[in-house]
C-alpha cells in the first residue's frame, strides 16, 4: 500500500463528519480490534473522485469487532445493543456492528454457495473475505486520533474506481454481478474488470 494513497484516504474519510462520529464513537466504546469498513469507507473516496457529496451512496455503517471469548449470538447482542445506545437516530439506524469472530457460524446459511468461510483471526482478516479489491479497506481510530487503515489488497483499485474481483475468493461468489451492477448504478465512471 502506497503511503501516497493512504494519506488521500485518511484526508477524504476526516472530511465525513458522519463517518468521523462513526469511528469516534466506536473508538470510545473500546470495543477489541473495533474498525469500520466496507461502504463507509471506500464510497466517500470515490464521492471526492467524482464530485459527488462526501456520503453519496452510503446505506450503513459496517462496524466489526473480534471478541473469540464469546461467539454466542447473544454476547453478539449485547454489544449490538450498547452500541446502537451509543448513537441517536438516524445514525442509530445505520449502525451495522458484526462480531467477526463468529462470521464462520452463519456465513453459508446467509449468503449460500459452497464457498468455506474459516474462522477469522482478526477483524482485519475479514477483509479478505469482500468480493471487490475496491471493497477490502477498513479504518480505525486510534486512542490519539490517527486513523489505521487496512487494505490487504492495498488502495490502488479504490482510487481508479477499478472492480476487480477478489483473487482469495472463488470465481463468482459473493454475488459479483449483483454487486458490482448496484456499484455501477450508483457510480457509473467506475469500471468493472470482465466489462
Amino acid at each position: 500500500m502506497t503511503a501516497g494513497l493512504e494519506s488521500r484516504l485518511i484526508a477524504i474519510v476526516r472530511g465525513v463528519p458522519t463517518t468521523m462520529a462513526v469511528l469516534r464513537t466506536v473508538r470510545d466504546l473500546a470495543l477489541p480490534d473495533a474498525m469500520i469498513f466496507s461502504g463507509a469507507i471506500y464510497q466517500p473516496v470515490w464521492n471526492h473522485l467524482t464530485g459527488r457529496a462526501p456520503d453519496y451512496g452510503i446505506k450503513d455503517y459496517d462496524v466489526a469487532y473480534h471478541d473469540a471469548s464469546d461467539t454466542s449470538y447473544a454476547a453478539e447482542d449485547v454489544v449490538i445493543r450498547r452500541v446502537a445506545a451509543a448513537f441517536q437516530p438516524p445514525l442509530r439506524d445505520l449502525v451495522e456492528v458484526r462480531n467477526q469472530a463468529r462470521v464462520h457460524l452463519w456465513f453459508a446459511a446467509k449468503f449460500g454457495g459452497d464457498e468455506p468461510y474459516p474462522p477469522l483471526e482478526s477483524s482485519a482478516a475479514a477483509l479478505k473475505r469482500f468480493v471487490a479489491t475496491a471493497f477490502c479497506v477498513g479504518v480505525r481510530m486510534e486512542a490519539d486520533d490517527r486513523l489505521s487503515v487496512f487494505a490487504p489488497f492495498g488502495l490502488e483499485d479504490l482510487f481508479a474506481l477499478h472492480l476487480r474481483p477478489n483473487p482469495l475468493r472463488l470465481k463468482g461468489a459473493g454475488g459479483w454481478t449483483r454487486t458490482t451492477a448496484s456499484a455501477q448504478a450508483r457510480w457509473p465512471e467506475i469500471t468493472v474488470e470482465g466489462d
